[in-house]
Formats: structure tokens, sequence, C-alpha cells
């Protein structure tokens, strides 16, 4: 009698202590800390990383990355990220101050490296309206879908290197979503090839389609070069109006980051459609029409042949 009940007690006890012990086994790892410069690189990171990363943007959604301004908040959160992840080519001017500032020891990701970037007008690289910004690389390099694979790759390799416990589930999700990528890349091909190819030619606010133009065939003439942190001058305007005659662009378009109000004067003073707007460097809030980068692409492939077709 007092066995059984030595061994019910000793079962009983074991049942007890046995959960808290497998909790303590399986409790999992703290998500890995990164720190994004900006929207779409925090999207990239999520698609390769999944839970086992905490991603943070430092410039938020419908934000323009080139004229930034930190916040203090912003230095504490890179002092804690074990990786910041930067687009590099020029575009975040603001942030090496920032982490020198900030005191942290994170290892830096340039999402960019490995492409060859294009040049702005002054070093040598045309978008077809002939007039000089004064500026040199052009970092908007995701705006070609084949890079933005680049992009991924250079994200999953850092992961691994932070985190190599995880290196098969970073090395699953950029399968994955590199998989996508390609179906984007061949969706964007097939949409362009319905657009007459003299009718292949719009005004955007600033130079942030170079790729895109320069991968996809449709030729983006704008006012303002590739950064946005200086006003176009009178003679830049003029350039583009007499452009817009001469050639008959079909269309203008907005972007989500640029004050209208340039676009809808040109659009005025040559009588030219305003095709909608365009996501160029970041993406929307998540409630809205391009919370990922995969959207912003379908977005802006969809407003640029609804109007250029139309």
């Amino acid at each position: 009698m007092k066995r059984r009940a030595f061994i019910a007690g000793g079962l009983a006890a074991t049942m007890f202590v046995r959960p808290q012990s497998v909790r303590a086994q399986a409790a999992p790892k703290a998500p890995l800390k990164v720190v994004a410069s900006f929207s779409i690189l925090a999207d990239f990171v999520r698609n390769v990383g999944g839970d086992r990363v905490e991603v943070m943007s430092l410039v938020g959604p419908d934000s323009d990355t080139h004229v930034y301004t930190p916040l203090p908040a912003d230095g504490r959160r890179v002092a804690a990220a074990k990786l910041v992840v930067v687009n590099g080519l020029g575009l975040e001017g603001w942030l090496p101050r920032l982490v020198r500032a900030s005191g942290g020891k994170a290892n830096l990701v340039v999402a960019t490296k490995g492409i060859v970037p294009l040049k702005s007008e002054a070093e040598g690289h045309d978008h077809g309206h002939g007039h000089d910004h004064g500026e040199g690389d052009d970092p908007h390099a995701w705006q070609s879908v084949a890079n933005a694979k680049v992009y991924v790759a250079n994200i999953r390799d850092a992961l691994i290197a932070a985190d190599a416990e995880g290196a098969d589930i970073y090395r699953r999700n950029a399968d994955a979503y590199l998989t996508a990528l390609d179906a984007l890349d061949r969706e964007v091909r097939e949409a362009v090839a319905s657009i007459p190819p003299e009718r292949r030619r719009v005004i955007s606010s600033h130079e942030a389609f170079g790729y895109f133009a320069a991968a996809y065939g449709i030729a983006f003439m704008a006012p303002q070069g590739v950064s946005t942190d200086s006003e176009p001058s009178a003679r830049d305007v003029a350039a583009i109006i007499t452009q817009i005659r001469k050639d008959k662009i079909p269309a203008v378009f907005l972007e989500n980051i640029s004050d209208p109000r340039l676009v809808r004067r040109i659009a005025a003073e040559t009588g030219v459609k305003i095709g909608g707007s365009l996501f160029s460097d970041s993406l929307s809030a998540k409630n809205g029409p391009v919370p990922t980068y995969i959207d912003l692409v379908r977005h802006n492939i969809k407003a640029l042949t609804s109007a250029l077709t139309g």
C-alpha cells in the first residue's frame, strides 16, 4: 500500500515538474533586433527574417529618406540593434553621424553591395531631358526587381552571420521570397509589353525611377534630381515643359513622398493628364495601398499601364 502510494506520489511530482522543464527548454530565443533606414528595407528584412527578427524602420511610411532628420529615439534604437541595414549609394547622408553618436556596436549592412550604380545627369546617366543636377550615384536601385533580389541576398547573408542558429530558416525564407520576386519581374515585363512603345515616356517628381527605366524600357523625366534635398530651378522646369510638348509625353505622375504642386503646375501648363501617384522611396502605412515592396511594384505598374494605354 505504501509502495503504491509512493509510486503514485512520485508520478504526480514528475507530472508536475516536467512541463516546467519542457517550457524552459522550448523558450524561444529573443528576436534579433534589426534597424532598417527606411520602410522598403524593413520589408525585405521581415520577409527574410520572419519571426526570428524584430525590425524597426527609422524613416516611416510615406516619408522622404533623402531629407530625414533623426530623432533622439533613433539613436537609442540603433544602440540596441544587432544589425543596421542601409541602402548606401548616398541615400542616407544623415545616418553615419547617427550611428557614431549612438555608441552602439551594431554591424552595418549595405544592402546594395554588389550592385553597379547608375549615375545621375552630372555623371553621364541621361534620362532624356539633357539638364544637369550635379549629383553622383543614383541610390534608387530597388526600383529594378533584379536589384531587389541582390538586396534580399545581402540581407539573408547578414542575418545568417548574426544568427547562425537561424541559417536554415533565413535561407528558406529568402528562397521563397526570391521566387516571388522572379514572378513579379515577369509580371512587370508583361505589363510593359502591353504599352505602345511610342507612349513609354512619363514625367515624375524626382529622378527616382532610373533603374526601373533601364530594366523595363519606360523613359522617366523629372524636374528634380535623384535627391529631393534641393528645389528644381526655373530652367529645369522650363526644360521639362519643352520636352513634354516636343515629345508629346502622355502623362505626368505625382509621388507619394513629394509635394504635388510642381507636377500639378506642369500638368496645367502643358495640358497633359496626371496619371496618378507613384510610390518611389517609401511604402505606405500597413492599412494603405502599398504596405509591402511587392505591393509597391504592382501599384506602380498598374498606374503606368492605365495611364499609358488609355
